[in-house]
């Protein structure tokens, strides 16, 4: 099933979407809610009223003027307001790579244990423009990402379980700002600023009964889902990226464990893979410039689009907008 979340007279709504009609939830079931928060917060009890739509749907059991064109609505987050959001690190040729280019080995706590870091939870975004300051052109990039989203809170999951906590996948594009990132974790913190600015999720949240014929198996000597889902990005309509989602190493059952561990997970949470390999332009930037020390850095611009695809997953599409001012931050820096 797909999942969506969009705005109709100022007012948030979740609908599930079939045929490009988007049906929302109270006129399938009058149990269903309205919004995607309340979907997740009974998640198990919602999830099952939603399969026997979906079926009736299928089936032609519905009235096809109960749904509304999904050209004909503002399309949001599909999870608008996530309790919380966390950015994992999990995909090893991404990090290998970004590493060999500033002349770095591979680190081997890579492949002892996954981690991840707290995003801003309350800068999350979908379909549509992007709004960024004046510091954040320096060296503005994408990040080709999956997400999972949490179905029910969980404290303490063991890998072998946590599959069952995931309900399911979305599109990541978590914006960086590098100058900014770069310059604050010189101080072994962050990333802050470089990171807060937009994180973009979408365009539906996809169920994983609908992601079954693309389980794959996960990498050796690792525990849980892995799908195979080609991932690609396109600046301007131009493919920059491409990675598929079965090379995480570290499953999302695995990061879910150790974020889990003595801390609780919500409804609703989200969960971010890291980017894939080739999946940003910091690191496609450094990879030409190792074969050719003239290369010219690529980092995005205002009006640039960017669009990311997945299999399955289908198309997120953001245009840059430049913020009418001209304050930096970058130009407070203390005794320079």
């Amino acid at each position: 099933m797909k999942i969506l979340s969009y705005l109709q007279n100022g007012f948030e709504y979740a609908g599930l979407l079939h045929q490009n009609l988007v049906y929302p939830l109270e006129v399938l079931h009058p149990n269903l809610p309205l919004t995607m928060s309340m979907v997740l917060a009974h998640w198990t009890d919602n999830y099952a009223y939603l399969l026997n739509a979906q079926q009736m749907l299928n089936n032609g059991q519905v009235n096809q003027l109960k749904g509304v064109a999904l050209s004909d609505l503002k399309i949001i987050s599909p999870i608008p307001f996530p309790p919380s959001c966390r950015d994992g690190y999990a995909f090893r040729q991404h990090v290998a790579a970004a590493r060999r280019n500033r002349g770095l080995g591979m680190i081997p706590e890579f492949d002892q244990y996954p981690i991840f870091y707290f995003m801003n939870h309350n800068a999350i975004q979908g379909p549509g423009q992007i709004l960024c300051m004046p510091d954040h052109f320096e060296k503005l990039d994408f990040e080709l990402e999956v997400a999972v989203v949490i179905g029910k809170q969980g404290r303490n999951i063991k890998a072998a379980d946590a599959d069952q906590y995931i309900a399911g996948l979305t599109i990541m594009n978590d914006m960086s700002a590098r100058r900014l990132q770069m310059e604050e974790m010189l101080l072994n913190l962050g990333p802050a600023k470089g990171k807060d600015f937009c994180t973009t999720l979408g365009p539906w949240l996809v169920t994983l009964d609908e992601l079954a014929a693309c389980e794959t198996t996960c990498k050796p000597n690792h525990i849980g889902k892995a799908w195979n889902l080609t991932m690609k990005c396109f600046v301007n309509n131009i493919q920059v990226s491409e990675g598929n989602v079965a090379d995480m190493d570290w499953t999302f059952a695995e990061i879910i464990e150790r974020a889990s561990y003595g801390a609780d997970i919500f409804a609703g949470d989200v969960i971010g893979s890291g980017t894939c390999g080739t999946g940003c332009f910091l690191e496609l930037n450094g990879t030409a410039q190792l074969a050719d020390t003239n290369a010219v850095a690529q980092w995005l611009q205002p009006n640039d689009v960017v669009r990311l695809e997945i299999d399955n997953l289908g198309v997120l599409e953001n245009t840059i907008i430049a913020d009418a001012t001209d304050w930096s931050i970058l130009g407070q820096k203390k005794n320079v």
